[in-house]
């Protein structure tokens, strides 16, 4: 869609250039940017000729994943135990393969819609988002906290998300993962992530509700059932790809999918 009120578009070629003036705002795939009006903004500003790696090793063996990093490259990457994961996450939303190649992690993430792919991957694996303060400082702060509601984040004015940094010890972790949807190729309806820690199981919903929901160890509840804290803590998400009574009726299926396949003995069929 051509963007009728844009009047400038510039390149950041170091952090300094990050600085929005009046009207702007970064842009780093641009999928969402041009599927539809943007009145408000007069000027763009890209992220891609900063030159962040897409995906680059940590020194404990975990991965830092960039903002900028077009979800094909992440769901392609073959460098963690979890990478399979990564695949089956990016296709959890109705993306075709031209979207994957632009469509970038970051971008996913700070729109923050419900049924996120990135969001629900990088929640799910305990992942940290790694933010840019303004001044040349950093904050960090896990995805599933990072996330607040329907686009709706903890970003503050001068603020850009850097990246997401997930630890090897996470990407070791046992998973299950599970999703629903109304229509075979729909977007997703609800998707649960499933890692089994140290600690028991944790369980993290997204896509059916407004923001990533952790349930059992570590989580807003210890047990990785409670579902029926939901209706408190966030609600059950409501639009065309399903009503709340039916989300959190299927959510509890898939919840209890997932939990089978995590504390299945090793080897069985799940």
């Amino acid at each position: 869609m051509d963007l009728g009120t844009v009047t400038s578009y510039r390149l950041a070629q170091r952090r300094a250039d990050l600085a929005l003036g009046p009207g702007e705002t970064l842009v780093a795939g641009g999928t969402w940017v041009f599927s539809e009006p943007q009145p408000q903004v007069s000027g763009l500003v890209d992220l891609a000729a900063l030159g962040w790696p897409p995906v680059e090793r940590l020194p404990d063996g975990g991965l830092r994943v960039a903002a900028t990093c077009p979800i094909a490259t992440l769901a392609d990457h073959e460098a963690a135990p979890a990478s399979g994961l990564f695949r089956t996450a990016a296709d959890a939303l109705l993306m075709s393969f031209k979207i994957q190649q632009v469509a970038t992690v970051g971008g996913n993430i700070c729109l923050a819609l419900p049924a996120g792919a990135m969001i629900s991957l990088f929640a799910g694996l305990g992942a940290d988002a790694v933010i840019w303060t303004p001044g040349g400082g950093e904050r960090r702060e896990p995805v599933a906290r990072f996330v607040l509601g329907v686009q709706r984040t903890t970003l503050l004015p001068g603020e850009v998300l850097r990246g997401v940094e997930v630890s090897a010890a996470a990407l070791a972790l046992p998973v299950a993962f599970r999703k629903i949807a109304l229509t075979e190729q729909g977007r997703s309806s609800s998707v649960v992530l499933g890692v089994l820690t140290d600690a028991g199981p944790r369980v993290t919903v997204t896509a059916a509700t407004p923001r990533p929901v952790v349930l059992g160890a570590g989580g807003e509840v210890d047990d990785p059932r409670g579902l029926d804290a939901v209706p408190e803590l966030c609600g059950w998400y409501d639009d065309p790809h399903g009503p709340p009574d039916w989300r959190a009726a299927v959510t509890a299926v898939l919840v209890d999918e997932v939990l089978a396949e995590l504390e299945a003995p090793a080897g069985a069929a799940a």
